[in-house]
């Protein structure tokens, strides 16, 4: 079965639009469980993160929302991501200083992710045992981990072919 990210990069006839449905199925019923509230305004802010694969700042939100003809401050989206992120819903993309949706919310995860310099898109990949790996070779050198998110750039399979020759 593909992940989220991996039909946002493979597949040109993608139903987006199934994505973002299932994403807020999800993150009701996550926060339901949890006994988390996924206000009306939560809500919206995730749906503009799932807009597309693309990580997506903090100021685009805002714009996107004012664009719907929303009235938001700059804390009122960050309250918004800081919640989502509290919750697994989304994760940060530390070099674009971005969120992108999560595919597996609720399970807790270290994120890997393959980012394309060409598109912008995001995969979140898992590599069984790396994240425990990393995690024991710190503590070896007595170092406690807090927090993992590998980063990877690059270019996606479309945007290689559509590079020029020797680019």
């Amino acid at each position: 079965m593909a992940t989220r990210a991996t039909v946002g990069l493979r597949l040109k006839d993608h139903d987006h639009h199934h994505c973002i449905s299932d994403a807020i199925a999800r993150a009701e019923m996550l926060c339901q469980r949890n006994g988390a509230r996924l206000t009306e305004n939560r809500r919206r802010v995730l749906e503009l993160v799932w807009q597309s694969h693309a990580p997506v700042g903090a100021y685009e939100v805002l714009e996107m929302l004012r664009k719907d003809g929303i009235r938001a401050a700059p804390p009122t989206v960050y309250r918004a991501l800081e919640f989502l992120l509290e919750h697994g819903l989304v994760h940060r993309i530390e070099t674009r200083n971005a969120f992108v949706g999560c595919p597996q919310p609720g399970q807790a995860h270290a994120a890997q992710y393959l980012l394309c310099d060409g598109c912008g898109d995001a995969v979140e990949i898992e590599i069984g045992g790396l994240a425990r790996r990393i995690e024991t070779r710190a503590a070896e050198l007595g170092f406690a981990v807090a927090t993992q998110t590998i980063e990877a750039r690059g270019l996606c399979s479309r945007c290689q072919q559509s590079a020029p020759a020797g680019a």
